[in-house]
């Protein structure tokens, strides 16, 4: 990795930071999931980032992979996961959080769990370490809360942290949050790790659609509209996700038909959402990690 490069990871992960700061700020019990995106949105432009992936706002169950589309109703109720990406020049800060919109603060114990897993994973985290390190702290960090607070919450063992890499959020290596015998060195490196916690069983499955897309094979489509909307996508999105409501921001026409076609057509691939098996409530927490020089920076920890 070259200083440069080290560089840009820094300032996306400064951007990150703010852009949590400002969501803890302007987020509210009943408000529109439309409005906090849009909002976020601007504020990574604001501050010289530019979203990495669509704003995953998952509710409650749902453990990931949703974004709003314009004209949703959806309002933020229960516990909400703010998942946010910020690239600079294509390198990537990827950092969660979540918030409990109840009023008597339901989930606040399994949310202080995983910030408290996180914590004790990033002590962990130094140059040269084996990716097992993170799932062997992970796992002993909740079974001794669990322990202690006779409590039964489980770490979701199919949702993990990964590698990051220029114009690419999954670069190829996983980072389980669970024990386990990856013998994978960590070296200069970009990586997050991202925790979730739940009060169910821990499984999940695929869901809905849940209004994320990437590009996923070459091709075309017939329809004079729809490739337009292919062009810029390519163009302007490459590798990373994309989501409806920035389309609809550039002005295109019969934006939904149009990706409803490149999707059968196999171009584009559009995320299912990731629930909960047991229908339980899910928090996350995540920070990304870079590896240079033989130090480690946690680039979206908020001091």
């Amino acid at each position: 990795m070259e200083k440069e490069e080290f560089d840009k990871y820094v300032k996306a992960g400064k951007i990150a930071q703010e852009i949590k700061k400002f969501a803890l700020e302007i987020v509210k019990p009943e408000m529109k999931l439309i409005n906090i995106a849009e909002a976020i949105d601007a504020k990574i432009f604001e501050l010289g980032g530019k979203p990495a992936f669509p704003l995953n706002l998952s509710l409650n169950e749902c453990a990931a992979h949703f974004t709003p589309a314009r004209g949703d109703e959806i309002i933020a109720t229960g516990i909400l996961k703010i998942d946010i990406g910020v690239a600079v020049d294509g390198f990537i800060a990827d950092t969660a959080l979540s918030i409990d919109l109840t009023e008597d603060k339901r989930f606040s114990e399994m949310m202080e769990l995983n910030e408290q897993i996180l914590a004790d994973v990033t002590k962990v985290v130094k140059h040269g370490m084996e990716v097992k390190d993170v799932g062997n702290a992970a796992a002993i960090s909740f079974e001794q809360w669990n322990k202690t607070h006779d409590s039964n919450f489980s770490i979701i063992k199919g949702l993990c942290g990964h590698s990051l890499a220029e114009y690419n959020i999954h670069a190829g290596l996983t980072i389980s949050n669970y024990e386990n015998g990856n013998t994978k060195k960590l070296d200069e490196m970009a990586f997050a790790i991202e925790p979730f916690v739940t009060t169910g069983d821990g499984d999940i499955y695929e869901g809905q659609p849940g209004g994320i897309y990437v590009l996923q094979n070459e091709g075309n489509v017939r329809d004079r509209d729809a490739r337009k909307i292919l062009e810029y996508i390519k163009e302007t999105y490459s590798t990373l996700p994309f989501c409806s409501r920035w389309l609809d921001k550039e002005g295109f026409k019969k934006i939904r038909f149009s990706l409803s076609m490149m999707e059968k057509a196999g171009i584009i691939y559009q995320y299912p959402m990731l629930m909960e098996k047991s229908r339980a409530p899910v928090s996350q927490f995540e920070n990304t990690f870079v590896i240079f020089d033989g130090k480690v920076a946690n680039t979206t920890k908020v001091e």
